[in-house]
């Protein structure tokens, strides 16, 4: 860990030195303070990006410091947030004939055969439900990443759950995707795919490998920093 001092302040953060052309600052939910940067990087260029952040810095503390609290267990009932594809949902559950989920005007509507507060019932509804949505939103954005590439062979997209990544590239051939992108924006989605496809011709995180995500996803650093915001991390 290193310190970081700015007037009165003083700020320990975590510094990450890894293959990359940019320096980035990232302040986790639970106050952790990372920073990543070029492998060659001197203090000086670190102190200096550090100072030119703090507003930023400061700011982000004071958030999460301000909201932080402990997560709870979903009761899957009626008043609960839901994030799909960037935006909340408030969920209301009603009874009905017929099981369904589906959206509109900012709400997710549960139709359910069993009581509302049957909250195992409503969960497997949900789950569902999102299972079906990510498949769908995941495939479609693959075909469409897909078109800013050429390659000969392409990769199959699977979805499986991964703790401390949003994506995952294995052996040419298979492309991984977190099912919990599916609560993220669009674009988020669609940096992940890229960036995965671009190790194809790059396996490791060289210039080579950011020379190339620049010019297939322009401007990705400002969509990966809302990822980190979120606490994971694109590998």
């Amino acid at each position: 860990m290193k310190n970081f001092i700015f007037g009165t302040f003083i700020y320990e953060y975590q510094l990450i030195k890894q293959d990359r052309k940019t320096l980035s600052l990232t302040v986790t939910p639970d106050l952790r303070i990372i920073v990543k940067c070029p492998q060659e990087a001197e203090n000086d260029r670190i102190e200096a990006f550090l100072q030119k952040k703090w507003f930023w810095l400061e700011k982000q503390l004071s958030f999460f410091k301000k909201y932080q609290r402990k997560t709870y267990e979903k009761e899957y009932v009626s008043g609960e947030g839901y994030l799909y594809l960037g935006r909340q949902y408030k969920l209301i559950v009603r009874k009905a004939k017929e099981d369904s989920v589906s959206l509109t005007r900012g709400q997710l509507i549960l139709l359910t055969t069993k009581p509302v507060t049957d909250g195992k019932h409503n969960k497997k509804l949900i789950d569902k439900w999102f299972a079906v949505k990510t498949e769908l939103i995941f495939q479609d954005r693959f075909a469409e990443m897909l078109t800013r590439f050429d390659f000969k062979n392409t990769p199959k997209l699977s979805i499986r759950e991964m703790k401390k990544r949003w994506g995952s590239f294995l052996n040419q051939d298979k492309i991984f995707l977190n099912p919990k992108l599916v609560h993220t924006s669009k674009d988020c989605i669609d940096y992940v795919i890229v960036h995965e496809l671009c190790h194809m011709k790059y396996k490791n995180h060289d210039k080579r490998f950011f020379n190339f995500l620049d010019q297939k996803f322009p401007k990705w650093e400002k969509v990966k920093e809302k990822l980190e915001t979120i606490g994971s991390t694109v590998c």
